[in-house]
């Protein structure tokens, strides 16, 4: 089997991650423990995710030509990703998360900085990018302009896109109309629905996103696992699996890159879900967003059986992901 080539136009940010034993009530100060400067952006994430899986990865983005912006490429090479679609734009500083992480879990706040800079003329620049790949991965820190774009360029060559919306926004119809699997969280959905969280129906509401173009929706529903809609409307839902939790931080990421990798290598939606499932997993076993990412053969040699669940809900995982070795 050929080697899966994956696409990802996004986001790269430096994560200042601020360790503390809970997180401030408002007004209040607290002290905190640890201050780690860490390589991350939901985009450069899923790249260094499907690298690390071993697809052919390659970027778009924007960093500035500040110290925080060599460091993340640097990052992205070094984990196999082509970096030659992202730009260091001067003037501008390379974007930046501040993430407060407390019992595994985390609180962000966004600058983007050169990510603003990413522009739909970036696109059109490397349309061959594009022609060469399998799959497309997008998200939202980003101009939304240039997701859209990204996504008419993607399906002009016949491409699949895959869509993580995030950070939550209302969505033109024009975007959704070009995406293959969108997969929003929870909160994600509920926007996108334009529904009441208080009256919250997951059918109800993954519906009438399928409604609004998307072919496929898949949403991650944390602790509770994931679930796709099947054609005929009804919900498979794929349980979360239980694992020691160090950092939640590249959890979503993680997901999106798995099931990047695995339906660019030609699995079916069931077990492509089932193994962004796992990877997205193990990423929350080892801290830090990038460098939790696991390997193909992490993923493979880990003995799921030991928590209690089957591969998949209607048996044994066939196909390509884990039947094979790499």
């Amino acid at each position: 089997m050929r080697q899966p080539h994956i696409l990802v136009v996004g986001s790269l940010n430096m994560d200042v991650v601020i360790e503390a034993d809970r997180a401030p009530r408002q007004g209040e100060t607290v002290m905190g423990k640890h201050v780690h400067f860490i390589p991350g952006g939901k985009g450069a994430n899923q790249a260094v995710a499907a690298a690390r899986l071993g697809a052919r990865t390659t970027m778009i983005g924007a960093v500035g030509t500040d110290h925080f912006g060599a460091n993340l490429v640097g990052s992205l090479t070094r984990n196999g990703v082509d970096t030659h679609g992202v730009k260091a734009v001067s003037g501008v500083s390379t974007g930046i998360a501040s993430i407060l992480l407390a019992h595994g879990d985390n609180q962000i706040v966004v600058v983007p900085g050169a990510n603003a800079h990413c522009l739909p003329t970036d696109i059109l620049q490397h349309a061959e990018l594009f022609a060469g790949a399998d799959v497309v991965l997008l998200q939202l820190e980003i101009p939304l302009e240039t997701v859209c774009i990204a996504a008419e360029t993607a399906k002009r060559f016949g491409k699949t896109v895959i869509l993580n919306p995030a950070p939550a926004q209302r969505l033109p119809t024009a975007l959704l109309q070009n995406v293959d699997y969108i997969t929003p969280n929870r909160s994600e959905l509920v926007l996108l629905a334009g529904l009441d969280p208080e009256a919250f129906e997951l059918e109800k509401a993954m519906e009438w996103v399928r409604g609004m173009g998307p072919r496929h929706v898949i949403a991650t529903l944390g602790s509770e696992g994931s679930a796709y809609l099947q054609r005929e409307g009804k919900i498979t839902i794929v349980p979360a699996y239980k694992v020691p939790v160090v950092d939640t931080t590249g959890a979503g990421d993680a997901f999106n890159a798995g099931l990047a990798y695995a339906l660019a290598a030609g699995s079916e939606i069931v077990d492509a879900v089932t193994f962004a499932s796992k990877v997205s997993a193990l990423a929350v076993t080892k801290f830090g967003a990038q460098t939790g990412m696991p390997t193909y053969g992490e993923v493979a040699a880990y003995d799921w059986s030991s928590l209690g669940l089957s591969d998949r809900p209607d048996g044994d995982m066939q196909g390509p992901i884990l039947s094979r070795e790499r």
